[in-house]
């Protein structure tokens, strides 16, 4: 019942949206989305949802956020964006536990927040927008588990501290527990460097130390690095399970180097929860502190899963020319 509840809810929300004209929209109104890797191409189509939404409804967007993985920098922009006291904000965490105060005090001073992408769900956000991360663990898990037919050794490469990464690993890991004969041989920490994936893995294939037969990325800048080096250096008998439909992941599964990657949908993510905003902002439920989750009658959702697919050799060339066109517009 609750997924139908989910399915629903944003179909009704999308279609009272299309009954409103452009004149509810007032010119002092601007929507801010406070993300990281802010340069990274996952982001850049989070961007052009964003954008395609605000020029919908004719109202002003922005983008914060530093360009590289820095949660304090996003922290401290959070803080700055408060101060100048926007219609609404979309927020995808870097660090939980630095990001929560600053949701709570936007709430507090009556600017609403949802979380997109990477959750908070101790804070007081509305709302989350987004994919199942654990799901997502789960899914990859079961591909692991499949093509090394459950043995093998697998790497992991992530952000330990980014709430939707902790809940990937944590569905492989729970995947794994069902193989005995699947280890974690190392959890590498990428720190949002792409460069420092490309140095681990070039390490682990030149020292030998114990076999690795799965490289797993749980974000999406590491597998592209991961590829690379592989390709240098001629290594085709590894599994490679990537994160979401960057070009250069799309390329290398069209080489068969990558496997399989887990494609998100930022886009839709942004584009929605741009709406969703300002839908809030003219047609306020009430007040923005309440624990709407605890509500059973609530006018909003708790979370709206955005999907998640597999992308593979069988349909790479469908998603490459949808990300042609989409680029080109």
């Amino acid at each position: 019942m609750q997924g139908q509840v989910l399915l629903i809810s944003p179909i009704a929300f999308l279609a009272a949206l299309a009954g409103c004209g452009s004149p509810q929209h007032e010119a002092t109104e601007k929507y801010v989305l406070l993300a990281n890797n802010t340069k990274v191409p996952y982001w850049q189509a989070a961007i052009a949802g964003l954008n395609r939404a605000g020029s919908a409804m004719n109202v002003k967007t922005e983008v914060a956020g530093p360009e590289n993985y820095n949660p304090k920098v996003q922290h401290e922009e959070f803080q700055r964006i408060i101060r100048e006291k926007p219609t609404g904000i979309l927020i995808s965490a870097g660090d939980s536990s630095l990001i929560q105060p600053d949701i709570n005090a936007a709430i507090e001073q009556g600017i609403p927040v949802i979380t997109v992408d990477s959750d908070v769900q101790d804070s007081k956000r509305l709302f989350f927008i987004g994919t199942d991360n654990y799901k997502v663990g789960t899914m990859g898990g079961h591909i692991v588990a499949q093509q090394l037919k459950g043995k093998g050794n697998v790497v992991f490469y992530t952000m330990p501290a980014q709430p939707n990464l902790y809940e990937r690993l944590h569905g492989y890991q729970d995947t794994f527990a069902a193989y005995p004969g699947l280890k974690t041989a190392r959890v590498v920490d990428t720190k949002g460097n792409a460069a420092i994936a490309f140095d681990a893995t070039k390490e682990m294939l030149q020292s030998g130390a114990g076999k690795i037969d799965a490289f797993v990325c749980l974000e999406s800048t590491s597998c592209p690095e991961v590829a690379d080096i592989l390709e240098r250096q001629h290594v085709t008998d590894k599994v490679v399970i990537a994160m979401d439909s960057t070009p250069r992941t799309l390329a290398a599964i069209k080489k068969g180097i990558i496997t399989a990657t887990i494609g998100q949908k930022p886009f839709t993510m942004c584009f929605f929860g741009l709406k969703m905003l300002d839908d809030l902002h003219h047609h306020s439920p009430g007040p923005l502190d309440k624990k709407w989750f605890e509500d059973a009658f609530s006018p909003i959702p708790s979370f709206v899963d955005t999907g998640a697919t597999l992308i593979d050799k069988n349909n790479v060339d469908f998603f490459m020319k949808a990300l042609q066109s989409e680029t080109q517009d």
